[in-house]
């Protein structure tokens, strides 16, 4: 017979047991956070960049006066992200080494969420979180793109992990930490501001009205903090954003399809399963100041559902709903999700329904890796190649689409070639200058100049067709051309069109 168990002997033992618990989790933690890091980085440097990654690389690469001129005139957005990507490509210019600047925020989001998990609930329901949100085909797809898709979830995590800090100990420290992440979250991009009116929201449905007395200095130093944004919106408005249609029904359903991770129908279905215990738990006290209980359902309900419908709403009116800006509230669907599935107490039925769903999340990253899921990638990789390859001295290249010149300009950057056409339109200088970001199409009139000037000239058009065919600078400079030049090549690439118009002899 076993001796009697002393005090001493028993808190020896659960100390024990308590550090061997821990040791586990975080063994388990490395581990998600790693098969993230390998999810993320596979591939990376395969596909080529496409328009919106090309701004990015050439943003960045601009001098300290056009940078900060383009900044205020037009790319005010995603800040942050452009001065570290300044930094990182001191260091490197392959498309691998650029993307890897996204890899770094997207891998540390899963511990956050982790610590998120653990500080709403606890370490069980940490662990699925950080496993669903790794095996996430929308996260590593962001993962893998120059551009601030991956930085500011990251930072909105963190804002809301210093959030419930917070509201558990309102020290000085926390105070700071949460000023601070939000306000770079939203110097990340603007739409990680619906973050903070969702937890100002939230707030308001706890049933703790000291807190909302303790925090009320907090928002005026955030507000504070992100005047110069908000001054920039108010100058500029949204006019960069007007080539977005009015969003619909199928907008929403593709934000839910694109947001579970790509798997399909069934994906989407498994991940509205698991959330439904949190939905319920929201709503089950009728009250709106809620304990801590239902208000932490509340809280991710918030920040899951807010920002879509709001935006939805919004832009029936003022159209702006682009389903990548939503990536942001990821760490709060697979929380909700997660919430429900640590609820199964079977290890056997929770296996399964975490092989289920690993499964189905698995099949939309490899999807992933074949071909993008919610854009069309422009191939500016093989088009740029060709163009330079078959230049000869003397030729010129205009952009349709001005902006098309900046990855043309990345890539013209890194392949070498004996020769490259002189860019005559978009041109506001020697080199790259914040006009070129945003010029508009070629006037008709300087097109009429073109043909009397350059025997060989390379157009490259991107997005030419508009619901009643082609727009009128493509339909104008495809009759000038035509009729001024004697012969006219065209090679079609992913999303590109690339022409040669001349008068001497074809291109060999």
């Amino acid at each position: 017979m076993a001796p009697p168990q002393t005090v001493e002997s028993f808190r020896k033992n659960q100390a024990e047991n308590y550090d061997v618990s821990r040791w586990v989790r975080c063994s388990v933690l490395i581990l998600l956070t790693t098969a993230a890091a390998l999810l993320d980085l596979h591939a990376i440097g395969q596909k080529s960049v496409w328009l919106d990654e090309g701004v990015s690389i050439e943003l960045a690469r601009l001098g300290w006066y056009n940078f900060l001129r383009i900044l205020w005139r037009h790319e005010a957005n995603m800040v942050l992200y452009y001065v570290l990507l300044r930094g990182w490509l001191v260091f490197g210019s392959s498309e691998a080494w650029i993307r890897t600047l996204s890899v770094i925020p997207a891998v540390a989001t899963v511990p956050a969420v982790y610590a998120l998990g653990r500080r709403l609930f606890d370490s069980r329901v940490g662990l699925i979180a950080a496993l669903l949100l790794a095996v996430n085909a929308y996260e590593v797809r962001y993962a893998q793109e120059a551009r601030s898709y991956s930085l500011y979830p990251f930072l909105c995590g963190l804002s809301s992990i210093y959030f419930l800090k917070l509201l558990q100990e309102p020290t000085r420290r926390n105070r700071i930490g949460h000023v601070l992440s939000s306000a770079l979250s939203v110097y990340a991009h603007f739409f990680a501001g619906l973050l903070m009116v969702a937890q100002w929201i939230s707030l308001r449905m706890l049933n703790r009205p000291d807190l909302r007395v303790q925090t009320k200095r907090n928002w005026k130093q955030f507000a504070i903090a992100i005047s110069p944004l908000v001054l920039y919106v108010v100058t500029t408005g949204t006019g960069v954003l007007k080539w977005i249609p009015r969003p619909g029904i199928s907008d929403l359903r593709n934000t839910a399809l694109f947001l579970t991770g790509n798997g399909g129908v069934w994906l989407t279905l498994a991940y509205a399963a698991a959330c439904i215990p949190g939905v319920i738990a929201a709503v089950r006290e009728r009250k709106l100041q809620a304990s801590w209980e239902g208000w932490r359902f509340r809280f991710l309900l918030l920040w899951l559902l807010f920002p879509i419908a709001f935006i939805f709403l919004v832009s029936q009116l003022k159209p702006f709903y682009l389903i990548r800006y939503f990536v942001f509230v990821l760490p709060a669907l697979v929380l909700l999700a997660a919430s429900g599935l640590g609820r199964l107490r079977s290890r056997w039925l929770l296996g399964a329904a975490l092989v289920l769903l690993g499964m189905l999340s698995l099949r939309g990253v490899a999807g992933f890796y074949q071909q993008d899921f919610d854009i069309t990638r422009e191939d500016w990789r093989s088009a740029t190649s060709y163009l330079l390859q078959h230049a000869e001295t003397g030729d010129a290249v205009l952009f349709h689409q001005p902006i098309g010149r900046m990855p043309y300009e990345y890539y013209k950057s890194v392949i070498q070639a004996s020769s490259s056409p002189e860019v005559i339109y978009p041109r506001s200088g020697d080199g790259l200058t914040y006009r070129d970001f945003y010029a508009r199409h070629a006037q008709d009139a300087f097109l009429r100049t073109v043909p009397p000037s350059y025997r060989r000239l390379w157009v490259v058009l991107i997005y030419t067709q508009t619901p009643s065919g082609p727009d009128p600078t493509t339909r104008f400079l495809t009759d000038l051309f035509g009729r001024e030049y004697t012969r006219t090549q065209t090679e079609n690439f992913p999303g590109i069109e690339v022409r040669l118009y001349e008068t001497g002899a074809p291109i060999k």
